[in-house]
């Protein structure tokens, strides 16, 4: 096996306290130096095994940028950077993330690279077993963080390409075990939520034995086997009909189109979905009963200090991060986050953040005084060599403003300012927060016993959903928006659709949202929801024409817009019959916005952002920028991507496309 890195970091090994993400490497000993005789009798050496479980995180092709940037897209509300004829099928994320098949290298490389993780964390777990870790404490850390990992794998693998081998076994002397065909995506999961209650029994709580969120620990285990668990309960398309699951199309009242006739959408059956369900709710009852972790009361701050490269160690709201390194890995904040572009003068190398994007619709779906919209979305991009914060009328290419320049250290500056191409951002890859925990239990408890319903921790689902949505008001808006608005959800159904929308407004850019339609069968629903939203909004005038706001003469040019000042959504009276100069000399700039598609009250034909109506998920959906949804393209709720022709090429005839993939 290639040895892929060399140093991987490792916070808190040495059982120190560290505030600082990213901070230090450790070597690695050569895999050729490294036998079950010398590893798994000591510890230093199991170790240095298992970081290279880790290390495997850190790539391109595996949480530096395929699972956190390209494969969670396209939604409602996150979508890749395409949206015409030709980028749509483009061989590449642009095409994939859109639906259409495409025989794409960097899937290949992705597979192989979440496999070599998988072999290599076997070898961990198999390596322990070996001995008589039951006695060492360090040993029993070690195993749960393997078998962990190893979840975590496979779950993002069957995410998205749905079957796949189920190899639990390091590779065998004789090659008997190389080659393997799919495995039922259920049994991987039943097998991984088994796993994940071992490790959560080894696994020391975050704060703990020198563990932070950048190792996996107790809380991880419980929270990833939760969203194992409702995944499985979920929908998902199948390569062939399964005796006692429950068709998406027939749980649609008449409607047709939802699940393919040959590759149907379905779930399990309502007893074991209940029996899935009930084992959520018992690992969240468990984090939030026994854990460490709490919410940040400030949102922002959470960010914040994602950006620092600082860890939370004060509320633990990040259960699990991967840990990139300055100038090694991590593309947060590069192909994700504000825009830089130019270069600039005081941030340097531009950034590329074109391929994740929110949209126009997600932006207006905010309440008014929501706080986490500003934290979330930027319309605005810095584009002046002095990094000039510039508005931007683009309703399909807003950024994700979670990863922002102006927010990182001077040590990401000073290494930005030196180079002139693409470099590691060292930002971590928040895989999990205490929010997920709390939706996901508010989620669960609803779906067993409504929204008034409690676990064994004794927290009612309203209650969770409340605290959740109280961080996002500022405290003189709470009485309305969380406490009247949670008290007036009646009944499960009610309750279930404010979990959909929280959880939009709660993870927007952080790649769950797809995931989570796909499970609760909406994937298309909510696409076409939102391209409807967005033609209805044209049609008849909803966005305001022109987007005025004043900018502060005394601040940095990166921050030179007055947010505060801003008309989203209607404009000022004594602005309207304003010219230029008397605008500019009231202190107020303006520019065309959303709704400035009309030209003397027709929608042009070559109009870009409205014609991309036509274009965003066309191999999800068929919809027309006038006449509206069509119906389902190609094979009904194709969410999976194929399996790279390489890979198939290579798999000595045990493994092929399904789903109607042409390769």
């Amino acid at each position: 096996m290639k040895n892929i890195f060399k140093s991987i970091f490792f916070a808190g090994v040495t059982g120190l306290a560290t505030l600082t993400a990213c901070s230090d490497f450790l070597d690695q000993s050569s895999p050729s130096e490294l036998t079950p005789d010398n590893v798994y009798t000591n510890e230093t050496n199991t170790q240095q095994a298992l970081n290279r479980v880790y290390a495997g995180l850190v790539l391109d092709h595996t949480y530096g940028s395929r699972l956190p940037l390209n494969f969670g897209m396209n939604n409602d509300v996150e979508i890749v950077d395409a949206l015409d004829a030709e980028s749509v099928v483009a061989v590449r994320e642009r095409g994939l993330c859109n639906y259409n098949p495409v025989n794409w290298s960097n899937l290949n490389n992705n597979w192989s690279e979440m496999f070599e993780i998988i072999e290599n964390a076997n070898l961990v777990i198999e390596g322990i077993r070996s001995t008589e870790y039951q006695e060492n404490e360090n040993l029993c850390h070690y195993l749960g963080e393997a078998l962990t990992l190893r979840a975590m794998i496979f779950y993002d693998l069957i995410k998205n390409y749905g079957d796949v081998p189920m190899k639990m076994e390091s590779t065998k002397t004789d090659g008997s075990n190389i080659y393997l065909g799919k495995t039922d995506r259920d049994d991987i999961m039943d097998s991984l939520l088994i796993d994940l209650e071992e490790a959560a029994g080894l696994l020391p709580w975050a704060g703990e034995s020198g563990y932070t969120s950048e190792r996996c620990t107790k809380g991880f285990a419980y929270g990833l086997a939760a969203r194992i668990a409702l995944f499985e309960a979920g929908y998902s398309i199948r390569e062939t009909r399964k005796e006692g699951y429950v068709d998406l199309a027939e749980r649609r009242e008449g409607q047709e189109g939802y699940s393919d006739g040959t590759y149907p959408t379905m779930r399990p059956g309502d007893d074991k979905r209940r029996e899935l369900y009930e084992h959520a709710l018992a690992c969240l009852d468990a984090v939030i009963a026994n854990g460490p972790h709490r919410l940040n009361p400030s949102y922002e701050n959470e960010w914040y200090l994602s950006n620092q490269l600082t860890l939370d160690q004060t509320y633990n709201e990040n259960i699990f991060e991967v840990a990139h390194g300055l100038n090694y890995s991590g593309e947060m904040g590069y192909t994700a986050g504000i825009r830089i572009n130019p270069t600039s003068s005081y941030f340097g190398y531009q950034n590329s953040s074109g391929k994740v994007k929110l949209t126009a619709p997600y932006f207006m779906s905010f309440d008014h005084a929501d706080l986490r919209r500003d934290v979330t979305c930027a319309p605005y991009e810095l584009n002046t060599a002095a990094s000039t914060q510039t508005m931007k009328n683009a309703p399909w290419g807003i950024y994700v403003a979670k990863w922002d320049p102006r927010k990182m250290t001077d040590a990401w500056r000073n290494m930005n300012l030196g180079v002139e191409t693409k470099t590691g951002y060292g930002i971590n890859w928040i895989v999990m927060r205490y929010s997920d925990i709390l939706l996901m239990y508010a989620e669960a408890v609803n779906e067993l016993q409504g929204p008034d319903g409690a676990g064994t921790c004794g927290m009612t689902a309203r209650k969770a959903l409340t605290e959740v949505r109280k961080r996002a008001f500022p405290t003189e808006a709470q009485a309305e928006k969380v406490d009247q608005y949670v008290a007036a959800l009646n009944g499960k159904e009610d309750f279930f659709n404010a979990i959909v929308d929280e959880r939009a407004w709660e993870f927007g850019g952080e790649a769950i949202r797809k995931y989570d339609l796909i499970r609760w069968g909406l994937l298309i629903d909510k696409t076409v929801e939102m391209l409807d939203s967005y033609r209805n909004a044209i049609q008849n005038d909803e966005y305001v024409r022109e987007l005025y706001y004043q900018v502060d003469p005394d601040a940095e040019e990166w921050y030179r817009v007055d947010y505060s000042t801003v008309c989203w959504y209607e404009i000022p009276t004594e602005l309207e019959d304003m010219n230029d100069q008397e605008l500019a000399a009231a202190g107020w700039e303006s520019t065309g916005f959303w709704g400035n598609v009309k030209k003397d009250g027709v929608i042009p034909e070559n109009n870009s952002s409205y014609n991309a109506l036509n274009y965003i998920s066309n191999g999800l959906v068929n919809y027309d920028k006038n006449s509206g949804f069509q119906g389902p393209a190609n094979v009904v709720n194709r969410h999976v991507f194929p399996i790279g022709g390489t890979t198939i090429n290579d798999s000595n005839g045990h493994l092929q496309n399904s789903y109607d993939f042409p390769f």
